[in-house]
This record gives structure tokens, sequence and C-alpha cells, in this order.
């Protein structure tokens, strides 16, 4: 099977790149599974039921977020009932919303989704490592095909992460720092692995904020509001391809695409 992982979605110009590139790339790869980080895809920061709704007809089968999740407060109420979009499983008991998913595919074959925030330079949420340790090992009762969005800023917790669970997973792909690293690689025992998938969004942007706010902000430290940039987008991605017999991945890539 084949599993098309999108990077960090930003903004308008993430969702048009995410509409007017997806149908082309799940017929060019045989995709079976769409997976989507959707964290910021509201206007930069958040979700909204609009922006989830959109993002899910034009393809997506699960949305994974992160640390900016309930940036749009009036979003929660259809968090906590929408299984097909994850909140980071480590938060704490009682947080509205689903940290992980078991999805079946097409053609029956059932893969579970894990989504997982790090604490290193993050909010400090329970331990990534024990949380998903025995995440992985309730969704293995299920299926032993999963895949991890660990949502961290650290490469170090990245991943250690990754060595950690490698064997125990089919793939563990890094969010948050919407630049995409070049470090793809199936790790000893087959657990597909990459950094940082990268951003869906604003092509001439720092991290999808205008360029000129960012600037702006390093040199005279002052408070402002960021503002999404416009123009071109750009849409990184990763195409993992798992055999479904072993749960083990046998080939990563990555892919940055211009649209229009």
């Amino acid at each position: 099977m084949k599993v098309l992982f999108i990077g960090d979605i930003v903004g308008k110009v993430g969702r048009i790149t995410l509409k007017g590139l997806l149908s082309n790339l799940v017929d060019r790869y045989k995709i079976d599974l769409v997976i989507a980080n959707g964290e910021n895809m509201a206007g930069g920061f958040g979700i909204t039921e609009k922006t989830a709704d959109e993002v899910l007809a034009c393809g997506v089968n699960i949305i994974t977020s992160g640390n900016h999740i309930w940036d749009k407060k009036e979003s929660v109420p259809y968090i906590a009932k929408k299984n097909r979009i994850l909140r980071p499983v480590n938060y704490p008991p009682g947080v509205p919303g689903f940290g992980s998913i078991v999805h079946t595919i097409s053609n029956g074959t059932k893969v579970g989704i894990i989504n997982i925030s790090g604490r290193v330079f993050m909010p400090a949420l329970d331990c990534p490592f024990r949380v998903g340790e025995k995440e992985i090992e309730k969704i293995r009762e299920s299926t032993k095909i999963i895949i991890v969005d660990f949502h961290a800023e650290a490469t170090s917790e990245k991943i250690a992460f990754g060595y950690f669970v490698d064997g125990k997973v089919s793939a563990v792909v890094g969010t948050h720092t919407h630049v995409q690293t070049a470090d793809e690689k199936i790790l000893a025992n087959g657990t597909a692995y990459i950094t940082d998938v990268g951003m869906t969004g604003p092509a001439v942007s720092v991290i999808g904020v205008e360029k000129e706010q960012i600037i702006d902000r390093f040199l005279h430290q002052m408070p402002m509001k960021f503002e999404t940039a416009k123009g071109d987008g750009i849409l990184s991605a990763v195409v993992i391809e798992i055999n479904e017999e072993t749960a083990k991945a046998t080939a990563i890539q990555r892919l940055q695409l211009k649209y229009p």
C-alpha cells in the first residue's frame, strides 16, 4: 500500500495548493491513504469546521494537528466529535478529541494513525515516548500498520523517537517546523522516517507568514500580528510504501511541488 503524507497546510494558499495538486498525486503514485497535518489551515492558525470539511472533501482521509489545534476556540465541539481530525494523544486525560484512529482503506486493510506532540521547546504535555508506546501497543491489537505524526520542534527528539519505535510502527513523519528535511530513510527494523515533511502553503514566506513581518520582528523585537502570506503555493509531502503483510516500510520519497 502507498500512503501520501502532506506537510502542514497553512492558510488559504495551502488549501488552494492542496486542491490543485492532490487528485493528480493520488493518481500518479496510486495512493491508498492520504494524511495531512492541518493545524494551521484556518488563516494560518488553527482549524475551523469549514476549512476541515473543505480539506476532507478534496480527498484527505485523516487530518493530524499539533500545538495550534485549539487556536480557533469555536471549533472545539467539532473536533471533539470528528474522529478523522486528530489532536496529540499525549494531552492529559479528559481533553476532548481523538489522539489516534484505526482507519480502513478501500481494500479492507486497517491502518492506525497516531498524532503525538513533542515537548522540547513545546507545551509541556505528557511524555510522548511513554504515551506513544502505550498507544502503539493498543493499536497493534487491531493492526500492525501504524503511522505516527510526531509534531515537535527539536530534531533530536524526533530522531530519538524514530529509533525508539523502529520496528513497532510503519512510519514516523515529523511535522511542525514547516521546513522539509532531507533525511528520509528506512530504519534498521523497517520504519520509514523523516524529521520534518515540510509545509503546504505560501512559497515566498517565512514558514507561511509574510516575510516582511518576520524580518521586522527580528529587527525591532516588537509584538505584531502575523498574517499568512499570499501568492503561489508549494506542497511538501512524502510517499511511503508499506508491505501490508509485514507492516514494514519498503520506500519513502520526498515531494516538493509548486502551484500553480
